[in-house]
Order: structure tokens, then C-alpha cells, then sequence
């Protein structure tokens, strides 16, 4: 990832660099509990239909996403270079979430453990290398899109250890939201992009509810037997969600609708770039986030709320969400000037890319690393060391196997505040 120093607070919206770092400390703790088995409700995802908190971390992700592409484009113009700067994000954001999938299936030779461990670091590094080293425009764009088709060739060029990788995944979605916002902002006015992304909303529930299955019937929005499971295991076999291996929650037709959320943070970034006062900006903040839960609590009753869809009503209610999170901190931050409490989350917040591709390096890794398992007296019984960290260093001092679940989980997120720590103090931002 591009390094750049600078005051890593100076020139920026402080209220939504905090939301965007409580939404990326709640990430770190939903996908790192000590153990799977024993999570707190409101840390995993609806089983189906329905919302937790957990699932309101993706959507204010990209409704971020939007906000931030207006934020960060100084000039409203679509030229070469613009267009050239866009196509390398995308294809750099792309492929690090490509990279997490292809990183377990990597095998060299037949290497042991140790070694291959060392080989599956190297290339790490050298992707990363590669992705974020400083050359031209034009150069940048031509070794991601090389590193972008390499990983295409390995999976669809009968490669067997990587026959079966799953090629969609969050940060895929979110290179392709990138994508999206970014050319219609340049493209288009404000009201053209809410028409476009009001027709989104409308299309996806015409699509989803009145168009029948092939091999199954009647539409419907029931898991692996509607139209957007279809698609994936149509164009995408043997590629998808491992849980599932028939459809995938960050699939094809879903990412649709995701569009539509990145669609709701670039209208909130005109709205924050419009020459209004502050008092009326926290009024409108407030306005539209009441507006989008309510709409989408009542589109509910026809379309469920449903993550793993990403329903034309999870757009509304969980941008709803997001736009009264803003407004408050917008209105305790940046009106109120209330700003003593918010370094923890700045420190999360200024560098999300980081935390997003190396929270799943890490897990991996220490997933890799075996050592012998205390509570057996099997000499070849070994475990994987983030397992024994969790087993026997922090799980031993909770009664309740749900509290040290997320007691390792907060152990992991402080560990990622004292990195993100260094890098805020050192004035390091590192940008994809």
C-alpha cells in the first residue's frame, strides 16, 4: 500500500474519520472472536433475514466509500488521468481481496509447513511490492491489471490447487462499488445519481420478486434457491462462498444493490460539500438517516432486510443507520468541536486498508504456525498457534466461554491499536 506522510488529521471531515474507524473496530471484533462457537448475538450475522449490528459494518463501509469519492476528487472532471487513477484503484483493491482468497491455497512443491509458510510471506510481499510501488501512471495501472489477469489465469486456467478458490469477497465488492461511484460522480449531477439510484433499488426488488428461478419456480428470496444464487452458480461454479459452495453472500446480482449504497454516501458527500451552514448540514444528516430507517423498516414488510441479498430495503435502513451515526458525530465533532476523545478511532480510521487486508493475513498465518497441543500427551497432536493463544493464554481466566470469546476478540483489536498507534504517531497513511 502507498505510504504517505502527513498530519494524518489535517484537511479532513474528523466525523467521518471516526465512523469509519468505529466501523472497522467493530469489523475487527466481529471477525476475530477466540472462538466461533461462543459469540455474542449481537457480534454475529442474522442467520437470514433480519439485522444485527454485525451487519450494518459492510454497508457503512461503502456508504463511506461514496462519501469519501467526493471528498477526495478535487476536480469533477473524467479525463485520461482520472480515468487511469480510478481503473488502478480498482484493480489494486480488487486484487489484495483476490490475493486473501488465493493465500490458503497456495502450495509450492510439496514444502512443509515452515517453508511453505515462508514462501506464502514472500509472495505476500512481493504482491504488495509489486501493487503499491512507485512508478508512473501508466506503469501503476499495467502491473495491477497484471497482477488482476494472473490470478484470473490461475483460476480458470486448470490450475488444481486453485480450481476451487472463491473469487468474489469484501474487498472485491468494494473495488467494484469504488469503481462505479467514482465514474458516475464524474459523469453525472446529483439528482441524475439519486434517479439512478432510487431505478437500482426499484430494479433489484423487480428483479428479485417477480422474476421466476430456472430449475426451481417462483421467485422468491429464500437462501440458495433465489435468483441471485442462481447467477453465481451459473457463471461462478466452484468459485464461490465455501460455507455455501452454490451461492455467495458478496455475490454477482447482490452487488447490484451495493452500488445503490455507495450511490446514498455520494449524495451525503454533496450534501457535505454544499455551501450550507453546519446547523442545517446536522439537520439534513438527521432528516435523511430518520427517512432511510423508516423506509426501510417499512420495505421490509414486502422485501425483507436481508444481508446476505443486500435487499433494496438493507439499503435503505442501513444507510439510514449510518447517516444518524454521521449526524450525531458531525454535530459533536465538527459543530460542537468536541474532539479530546476521538484519537482511538481516528488511529482506525485514517488507515482502514491496512487492517482490511492484513486481518486476513494474519488469522492465516498464525493459523499455519503449529505448536503441541498442551491438554494431550500425543507428541504429533499439534495446533495451530492462534488456537493456543486463545486456548490456553486468554480463555483460562473466563468462566463464561462467551466473554472469553470476546475477550480474545479485544485482545486482537488492541493489538491492531498499537500498530495503527505507531503509524498515526509517525504520521503514516497508507493509501491503496
Amino acid at each position: 500500500m502507498g505510504k504517505h506522510y502527513g498530519q494524518p488529521v489535517k484537511n479532513r471531515l474528523l466525523s467521518l474519520d471516526v465512523l469509519r474507524g468505529l466501523t472497522i473496530m467493530l469489523m475487527t471484533i466481529v471477525n476475530n472472536p477466540g472462538d466461533w462457537g461462543n459469540v455474542y448475538p449481537p457480534f454475529l450475522h442474522a442467520e437470514w433475514h433480519g439485522f444485527t449490528p454485525t451487519d450494518l459494518v459492510f454497508p457503512t463501509f461503502l456508504f463511506i466509500v461514496g462519501i469519501t469519492t467526493v471528498l477526495a476528487t478535487p476536480r469533477k472532471v473524467l479525463d485520461r488521468a482520472a480515468g487511469e487513477k480510478i481503473l488502478t484503484r480498482f484493480l489494486r483493491i480488487f486484487s489484495l481481496g483476490l490475493f486473501l482468497n488465493f493465500f490458503s491455497k497456495i502450495q509450492i512443491f510439496g514444502l512443509d509447513d515452515v517453508a511453505l509458510l515462508a514462501v506464502k510471506l514472500l509472495i505476500t510481499a512481493l504482491v504488495v511490492a509489486a501493487l503499491f510501488g512507485k512508478y508512473d501512471r501508466r506503469r501503476e495501472l499495467y502491473v495491477a491489471l497484471g497482477v488482476f489477469s494472473l490470478m484470473f489465469v490461475l483460476a480458470f486456467g486448470g490450475f488444481e490447487d486453485y480450481q476451487n478458490v472463491r473469487l468474489p469477497g469484501v474487498l472485491q465488492r468494494i473495488a467494484v462499488v469504488y469503481l462505479v461511484v467514482s465514474l458516475l460522480y464524474l459523469t453525472t449531477s446529483v439528482s441524475t445519481q439519486a434517479l439512478i439510484g432510487i431505478g437500482i433499488l426499484l430494479a433489484y426488488w423487480a428483479i428479485m420478486t417477480l422474476i421466476p428461478v430456472p430449475g426451481v419456480g417462483e421467485a422468491n428470496v429464500e437462501k440458495g434457491t433465489n435468483l441471485a444464487a442462481w447467477l453465481d452458480y451459473l457463471v461462478l461454479p466452484n468459485h464461490l462462498w465455501v460455507t455455501s459452495k452454490t451461492w455467495d453472500p458478496e455475490g454477482l446480482l447482490s452487488t447490484l444493490p451495493a452500488v445503490g449504497t455507495g450511490i446514498a454516501g455520494l449524495l451525503t458527500g454533496a450534501l457535505l460539500t454544499a455551501n450550507l451552514s453546519e446547523q442545517k448540514k446536522f439537520g439534513y444528516l438527521l432528516a435523511g438517516g430518520v427517512a432511510g430507517v423508516l423506509l426501510g423498516l417499512l420495505w421490509n414488510t414486502a422485501f425483507p432486510i436481508n444481508k446476505a441479498l443486500w435487499t433494496s430495503s438493507y439499503v435503505l435502513y442501513a444507510a439510514g443507520i449510518a447517516l444518524l451515526l454521521l449526524a450525531v458525530l458531525y454535530f459533536v465533532i465538527d459543530y460542537k468541536g468536541s474532539k479530546g476523545w476521538i484519537t482511538p478511532f481516528i488511529v482506525f480510521g485514517v488507515n482502514p486498508m491496512v487492517v482490511f487486508f492484513f486481518s486476513g493475513i494474519i488469522p492465516r498465518v498464525l493459523g499455519s504456525i503449529k505448536v503441541n497441543n498442551p491438554s494431550t500427551q500425543i507428541t504429533d497432536d499439534r495446533i495451530g498457534l492462534q488456537t493456543y493463544i486463545y486456548k490456553f493464554q486468554i480463555a483460562p481466566y473466563f468462566s463464561d466461554p462467551k466473554a472469553a470469546s470476546l475477550a480474545g476478540a479485544l485482545v486482537y483489536l488492541a493489538i491492531w491499536f498499537l500498530i495503527l498507534y505507531i503509524f498515526y504517531r509517525r504520521k503514516m497513511i497508507f493509501k491503496v
